[in-house]
């Protein structure tokens, strides 16, 4: 990969740890954020090396969301002509495609949010499996406060996850959800007092995850996604089609054995792959 500027990027004991590092400008997302946060996304998804990924961020916000300037200067919206207003949809699907990156990871996502969830951080955050979140954390649809409609995948993801009703408050009003009240309607996993406390248990869970065979991982992830938009008999019937692919003697023999002797299991990764159009 190329080296990064917004995030750095670590791998130990096969988890991922991707931290969002400039404080200074509360983390906000402009063009080079999305560029660098769909290359690693991309590299992890393609080496399996990674069993899990963190995400976590730094300073007093984990991101104010998009950067504001971005509008006037790297992204013009010509709303003059229906060509431009159609290369709006086409530039928003490339920039949706980025989180949804996340959702369709190899492996799953955690996200560890202090301080403000604003704007697209919550189309972010939202793309993820599970997400933690200090006791002075809040959630915002801020794009109603500047005059527009959330694009990124708040809207279509976030009545996913708590009451409808709740989400349409949050999104006409731009009000800020607090932490509590984002950990009673479900959007959070856990609560924490520090910033610290709570990549820690990011991290440990992590490690929980990454020590699962990475193919019953996978196809756990595969299957909750599908079910979440598709109804029970489909979902039954897709899960006996992915069971019957993945379904290894070996795998369940080493996890019995493994916590029979108290010990790690020991697991294949993930095959790496290869892009078809890097192939010959």
């Amino acid at each position: 990969m190329n080296t990064l500027t917004c995030f750095s990027l670590s791998i130990t004991h096969h988890v991922a740890h991707l931290v969002m590092n400039r404080p200074e400008v509360m983390n906000t997302m402009h063009p080079t954020f999305w560029r660098e946060l769909d290359e690693v996304l991309a590299h992890l998804h393609q080496t399996g090396e990674a069993r899990a990924l963190v995400i976590s961020s730094t300073g007093k916000h984990f991101s104010a969301g998009m950067a504001l300037e971005t509008f006037g200067g790297a992204i013009t919206m010509d709303d003059q002509s229906p060509e431009g207003r159609a290369a709006i949809f086409d530039l928003l699907t490339d920039m949706q495609a980025t989180f949804t990156r996340i959702e369709n990871l190899r492996i799953p996502v955690i996200m560890a949010i202090q301080g403000g969830c604003i704007g697209g951080a919550v189309d972010m955050v939202t793309a993820a499996c599970i997400r933690y979140a200090t006791q002075d954390a809040f959630f915002c649809i801020q794009e109603i406060n500047i005059g527009m409609v959330a694009d990124v995948g708040t809207l279509q993801r976030l009545p996913k996850l708590i009451p409808l009703g709740v989400v349409k408050e949050l999104a006409y009003t731009g009000r800020r959800m607090p932490a509590q009240k984002a950990l009673g309607y479900g959007l959070v996993n856990e609560v924490f007092e520090t910033p610290e406390a709570m990549l820690a248990a990011a991290l440990q869970c992590a490690q929980e995850i990454a020590s699962k065979p990475p193919v019953a991982i996978w196809g756990t992830k595969q299957a909750v996604n599908y079910a979440r938009d598709h109804s029970v008999d489909d979902s039954l019937r897709q899960m006996g089609w992915l069971q019957g692919a993945i379904w290894s003697n070996q795998h369940v023999r080493e996890s019995v054995s493994a916590m029979k002797q108290k010990r790690a299991g020991d697991f294949p990764a993930l095959a790496a792959l290869t892009r078809f159009s890097e192939l010959g």
